[in-house]
Order: C-alpha cells, then sequence, then structure tokens
C-alpha cells in the first residue's frame, strides 16, 4: 500500500532584509522538496508578535500536497530556513524566514519536534487572515471551530494590512 498525500498548511514568514524575496524563495524550495502548492493566499504586512519594536513581517500561507510524514515535513521545512539564514537566537528575533507548519489534514500530533495543529494559532491573525483567505471554512481538529470563526474570535490587536494581491 503506498503513501497518501496529506494537505499542509504553512504560515512563512519575514522580518530581515528583503522580505518578499525570501518568502519566494522558501515557496520555491517548499515545491521543490515537499510538494506541490495547492493554495496560496496574499502577502500580508503584520506588525511584529511579542516585540512591537521589531520591523514589520510579511506573512503568507501556503497549502501543500504532500507524501511526507509530519516529522520529515518539519525536519525539511527546517533545513530550508536554515539554508535561507535562519538564526535561532531568542524567541521573537527578528528572522529572514520561519516556516511553520498550522495544520495537516485532521492530525492531531505532539512530538518534539512538531505540535500539529499550531498551538498559538488561534490566538494571531497574522496566521488567520491568511488562512482564512484559502480556507475559511476549514476546521480545527481539536475545537472544531472553523478558521473564519476563529478569526471573529481572535483578540490580537496587531494590524494585519495586506501587501500584495495573491499573484
Amino acid at each position: 500500500m503506498g503513501q497518501s498525500t496529506k494537505t499542509a498548511y504553512i504560515l512563512l514568514g519575514s522580518n530581515l532584509g528583503n522580505r518578499f524575496n525570501y518568502i519566494q524563495q522558501a515557496i520555491n524550495e517548499i515545491e521543490q522538496t515537499c510538494g506541490n502548492i495547492i493554495l496560496s493566499s496574499s502577502v500580508y504586512e503584520t506588525e511584529a508578535w511579542g516585540v512591537s519594536a521589531n520591523p514589520p513581517y510579511l506573512n503568507q500561507v501556503i497549502a501543500i500536497q504532500t507524501l511526507f510524514k509530519p516529522e520529515a515535513l518539519m525536519q525539511t521545512l527546517l533545513n530550508i530556513e536554515e539554508k535561507l539564514g535562519r538564526v535561532r537566537t531568542q524567541r521573537y528575533a527578528d528572522r529572514t524566514i520561519d516556516i511553520d507548519i498550522l495544520l495537516i489534514d485532521n492530525l492531531v500530533l505532539t512530538t518534539p519536534i512538531l505540535i500539529v495543529p499550531h498551538p498559538a494559532m488561534a490566538e494571531r491573525k497574522f496566521v488567520l487572515v491568511p488562512l482564512q483567505e484559502i480556507a475559511p471554512q476549514l476546521t480545527h481538529p481539536v475545537t472544531q471551530i472553523s478558521i473564519t470563526q476563529m478569526l471573529q474570535q481572535c483578540n490580537d490587536k496587531l494590524k494585519v494590512e495586506k501587501f500584495l494581491n495573491h499573484p
């Protein structure tokens, strides 16, 4: 029996250097190594989370179809971050690229390298706004709340503005 494809929703973010270019490079790497991109949101400019003095981020959510097991997908994404110059210092530090797995189908998983669904997604507009653009009816596998409902209930006050419409 062959492996089945899974749909993974992935958040990309950058707030250093040519932010748009880093997101594009990450998308190209993901497509070459992880699977086909089936959906991609517009690019949004968002205030930095955690440290308001940090430069603003560009964020985009993509959905891919992948054969990778979840931990292998996460490890591949971490390798892409490293290749694009991501240096992990303290939490909320500026970064060339940040790649997070938000959801993988209806999977609920906690391992040392990966927690799915992403534990903080419901509190962050910079995650929910682009995700809602491409998958408004998607439901959280634990709470069973749709992305649209999550966004309506989200108390995050940080600004999330469209930077570039979906290509």
